[in-house]
């Protein structure tokens, strides 16, 4: 389906209106333990008829369902299916029961149910009863068979007259051609990721320390795009608060110890190097306890600080840097600066991958590479395995304790570069070639650009860019496109 606005016809424009509101977001704010990802509700629908010989006359379509012992082998086959998928699809996933559709009225009584998605296994039957089922406020897909069971009518017939209604304009509202898969499990799985990383990030609620904002002149309207677009409650807390909270741990002696002993252990570790002052870290887990107490009174589990250089440190007596990271370990949402230009692409995609996400600043991109830096990186950016660490200042005031993550070299990368106006976002998988250490934002990377520089470098917008470990840009394309942002996969397009 086309990704943008410009020449659309009416009813092109009535399908990309009607998809905007998916997955539930309303209830997306109440989330649960830091890392635990809401899971996805799927009903999968089973739609057929039997038709009856009838003399001298074309009474059968295509397709190979055509009695109840074959409804009731395909009924097995894909509950087998389903349960493969859920072991392999990375993403929390339930499959209600199996519902069959031979009328229309069994088909507005499976859309009238309780799910996040719908999965349509369309065998024979007339487009009415597609359209019965389908809902304009949740996400569908379309598993077709071709070789990996008895074909489907709907094989041949579902782009012409479900999607486009014998015309060549899509007609369809919210389902399109990248919804339909054919056989493979394989995509029916990353598609369900994708929709699971949406309905994760529909609703969050993020607790903004400062307040909420967005970078430059571009990003002065980001915390209300966010608000509409990603329907994110965003909760402003202020500086007097923290500032109170501090005050009241560092008279509790037991909070004190409680952070020294935790430093303690921190730095205990054969991975980690002590290079600033001792006192910085131990400040910096009695800041994370108090932003953590501060998150769980919100029920947010993500989080972001503005103003996090001059007007922290003098509270915090360190620096936010570590204790940003650190969340993050902990399976929060953590990120500096408070640009809601870029944040949202930040939940969206650790929500697809189940991992923490890298904010940062890039640098031109040249010769096949660009160096990505800030000083809040996570360490455990697989989720699981925490990465060697220098604990230094940071940089710019050359104060408190910052992280130098040694990000593994080799790695592949999913890197995300959202725009200002939420329109267009640009990716690109990428390789780590290098951890260097030059005169910036202390966590920095060397990132091996696959795909075109020169592409790269004219398609850039907004600034900050967000990355994680592993290769998630057909899921994030696919997710956005549900919102109609457009999507350019700078790596696909190489060539």
């Amino acid at each position: 389906m086309p990704c943008c606005m410009h020449g659309f016809t009416r009813r092109q424009l009535l399908a990309r209106s009607a998809a905007l509101p998916l997955l539930g977001a309303e209830s997306a704010a109440a989330a649960g333990a830091p890392g635990e990802r809401r899971t996805l509700r799927v009903q999968p629908v089973l739609i057929y008829q039997i038709f009856k010989r009838r003399p001298q006359t074309s009474w059968r379509p295509w397709g190979g369902l055509f009695t109840e012992a074959e409804v009731a082998e395909e009924r097995n086959g894909i509950g087998g299916e389903l349960g493969s998928i859920g072991k392999t699809a990375g993403y929390p996933v339930e499959f209600l029961p199996l519902r069959e559709v031979r009328s229309v009225e069994e088909g507005q009584a499976v859309a009238a149910g309780d799910y996040d998605a719908l999965l349509m296994y369309p065998a024979a039957g007339g487009v009415k009863l597609l359209e019965s089922v389908a809902r304009l406020d949740r996400p569908t897909l379309v598993f077709v068979r071709h070789r990996s069971g008895p074909v489907y009518e709907w094989y041949e017939i579902v782009h012409p007259r479900f999607l486009r209604k014998t015309v060549d304009e899509w007609g369809q509202p919210g389902v399109g051609a990248q919804d339909v898969v054919v056989d493979d499990l394989g995509d029916l799985a990353w598609r369900l990721r994708a929709l699971g990383g949406l309905h994760n990030t529909l609703g969050r609620r993020i607790l903004c320390l400062g307040g909420a904002s967005g970078w430059g002149a571009g990003g002065r309207k980001a915390p209300q795009m966010a608000r509409d677009l990603f329907k994110m409650d965003l909760v402003e807390v202020g500086y007097d608060e923290l500032a109170r909270r501090l005050k009241a741990a560092r008279a509790d002696d037991g909070a004190g110890k409680t952070a020294r002993l935790e430093a303690a252990a921190y730095l205990s570790s054969k991975t980690v190097k002590l290079e600033t002052g001792r006192e910085f870290v131990e400040n910096a887990f009695l800041l994370t306890a108090v932003l953590r107490g501060m998150l769980n009174q919100a029920g947010a589990t993500a989080f972001t600080i503005n103003q996090c250089m001059s007007t922290v440190m003098p509270i915090g007596q360190t620096t936010a840097c570590l204790p940003l990271s650190l969340l993050n370990d902990q399976g929060y949402l953590a990120f500096c600066e408070s640009d809601f230009v870029v944040i949202p692409a930040g939940v969206l995609l650790s929500s697809i991958a189940g991992v923490p996400v890298f904010l940062n600043d890039p640098t031109t991109p040249h010769h096949g590479l660009v160096t990505l830096a800030h000083c809040t990186a996570p360490r455990k950016l697989d989720g699981r395995n925490a990465e060697p660490v220098r604990v230094v200042t940071h940089f710019e005031s050359d104060y408190g304790a910052a992280p130098k993550v040694e990000m593994r070299v080799g790695q592949k990368v999913t890197n995300i570069v959202p725009d200002f106006h939420f329109k267009k976002w640009v990716g690109f998988e990428g390789e780590i070639v290098g951890n260097p250490f030059l005169p910036i934002c202390r966590a920095q990377i060397d990132v091996g650009i696959h795909g075109s520089t020169e592409l790269l470098l004219s398609e850039m917008r907004g600034f900050h860019w967000m990355t994680c470990y592993g290769d998630f840009r057909r899921e994030a394309g696919y997710a956005l496109r549900k919102l109609g942002v457009e999507w350019l996969d700078v790596s696909a397009a190489r060539g």
